[in-house]
Parts: structure tokens; C-alpha cells; sequence
């Protein structure tokens, strides 16, 4: 049944069996609602309050969820997989170990969110405010980060494999340790970041209009140098390919 608005009339108790949503409910108010392991299939929650929502390990397929307020929520170990969350609300909401192939984030706002060890393999995050985010030890392989906000965030540790930081700003952003290879970086303002070595910008893709910190320095890739990534079900892999280096 499509419905444009739905409330919660339980007491906010663990709901004891699996719930599953299809259907429409834009804008509905389930803030604070406790909702472990349901699954949202094909479902319309556009604009829906989840402030606070209980979500561990929930599963969102082929569902919109489109300027919906997530803010707070805990949707650890969640499933995102070809989910809409365009210009969606994460504020501070724990999205550790979620995994989100294919997600659009487009636009998000994810200000201290916690994403570690989340993998969001080819997920679209452009244009998000992601700062002081958690990415550590995530997979952010052929991610696309450009224009974004991601001031005072981590990606210790992460996988930016082919990843698309163009236009970023990450002032005070930490990447140590984290791999940026065939990362897209020309024009990213890396310029206040931690922890890059000029051995992690020599395996990314670099252009003059980069910023880097001092003493570091964007190399251009040349024309044959690229990344295949390939899905299998739920179990992408990836492979990089090179022509010669620069």
C-alpha cells in the first residue's frame, strides 16, 4: 500500500520480527524508531525523518532515500546496495562497516560520520559535507569524492584506489597509509593534509592545478594509464592496469 506519511505507535521497543518496506512513504516521521535488520526493497522514503533510527544492519535495495534526515542514526553494518541518498543527512550517524556498491550520495551531508571500515565501492559522493568524517581503513575504491568537503576527515588507511578527488578541499584531511593509486587528484586542494608521502602522490594522477602540501609533487598520468573495475554480484573486484608510468 502507498502511503505519504507513516508514524511510529509502537512503545520504541526492538521490533521482534524482520520488517520489510516497499511502496511509497515520502516524509514519513520515523525518527528514533528502532528498526534492526529491516529490509527496504524498491521503497520510496524520500524525504523521510530517521533521526536517531536504529538501523544496524539493515538492507536498502534499489531504494530512494532522497533528502532523507538520517542524522544520529546507526545504520552499522547496513547494506546501501544501488541505493538513492542524494542530498541526504548523515550528521554524525554511524555508517561503519556498511556496504554501499553503487550508492549516490550525491550531495550528502556526512559531518562527523563514522565510515570506518565501510565499502562503498564505486559509490558517487560529489559534492558532500564530509568534515571530520571517519573513513578510516575504508574501501573507497573508484569512488568519486569530487568537489566535496572533507576538512578535518580520515582516511587512514584507506583504499582511494582510483578514486576521483578532483575539486576537492581537504585541509587537516589524514591519509596515512592510505593507498591513491591512479587516484584522480588534479585539481584537489590537498594542500593542508596529513600524512601524504610523495610515494602515495607518485602512484596517483596529478595535474598543475593540484595542491599539494610542501616538498610534494602531482605527476601526470599519461594517456593508457587507467583502472578496470569490474562487479561480480555482490563481490566487485578491481584491477589497475598501467602504461608506462608518466
Amino acid at each position: 500500500m502507498a502511503v505519504t506519511r507513516a508514524y511510529a505507535l509502537d512503545d520504541g521497543q526492538d521490533t521482534a520480527r524482520l520488517l520489510s518496506f516497499g511502496g511509497m512513504c515520502m516524509n514519513c516521521e520515523l525518527s528514533g524508531r528502532k528498526l534492526p535488520e529491516a529490509r527496504f526493497v524498491g521503497a520510496n522514503f524520500a524525504g523521510a525523518s530517521l533521526v536517531g533510527a536504529d538501523l544496524r544492519g539493515a538492507s536498502f535495495f534499489g531504494s530512494d532515500f532522497a533528502g532523507a534526515d538520517l542524522a544520529h542514526a546507526n545504520l552499522a553494518g547496513a547494506s546501501l546496495f544501488g541505493s538513492n541518498f542524494m542530498n541526504a543527512v548523515f550528521t554524525l550517524a554511524n555508517l561503519s562497516g556498511v556496504q554501499g556498491h553503487g550508492v549516490n550520495l550525491t550531495g550528502a551531508t556526512m559531518t562527523r560520520a563514522n565510515l570506518q571500515g565501510a565499502n562503498l565501492f564505486g559509490a558517487q559522493l560529489p559534492r558532500v559535507d564530509a568534515r571530520e568524517a571517519q573513513f578510516g581503513g575504508a574501501q573507497l575504491v573508484g569512488v568519486v569524492l569530487s568537489g566535496g568537503r572533507f576538512e578535518g576527515a580520515s582516511f587512514r588507511r584507506a583504499n582511494l584506489t582510483g578514486a576521483t578527488l578532483s575539486g576537492g578541499s581537504f585541509a587537516g584531511a589524514d591519509f596515512s597509509g592510505a593507498a591513491l593509486t591512479r587516484a584522480a587528484i588534479a585539481g584537489a586542494d590537498l594542500s593542508a593534509a596529513k600524512g601524504l608521502t610523495q610515494g602515495q602522490i607518485d602512484q596517483a594522477c596529478g595535474a598543475p592545478s593540484t595542491r599539494l602540501p610542501p616538498g610534494l609533487v602531482a605527476r601526470t598520468c599519461k594517456a593508457g594509464a587507467h583502472i578496470i573495475i569490474t562487479g561480480h554480484g555482490l563481490s566487485p573486484r578491481y584491477v589497475v592496469q598501467y602504461a608506462p608510468a608518466f
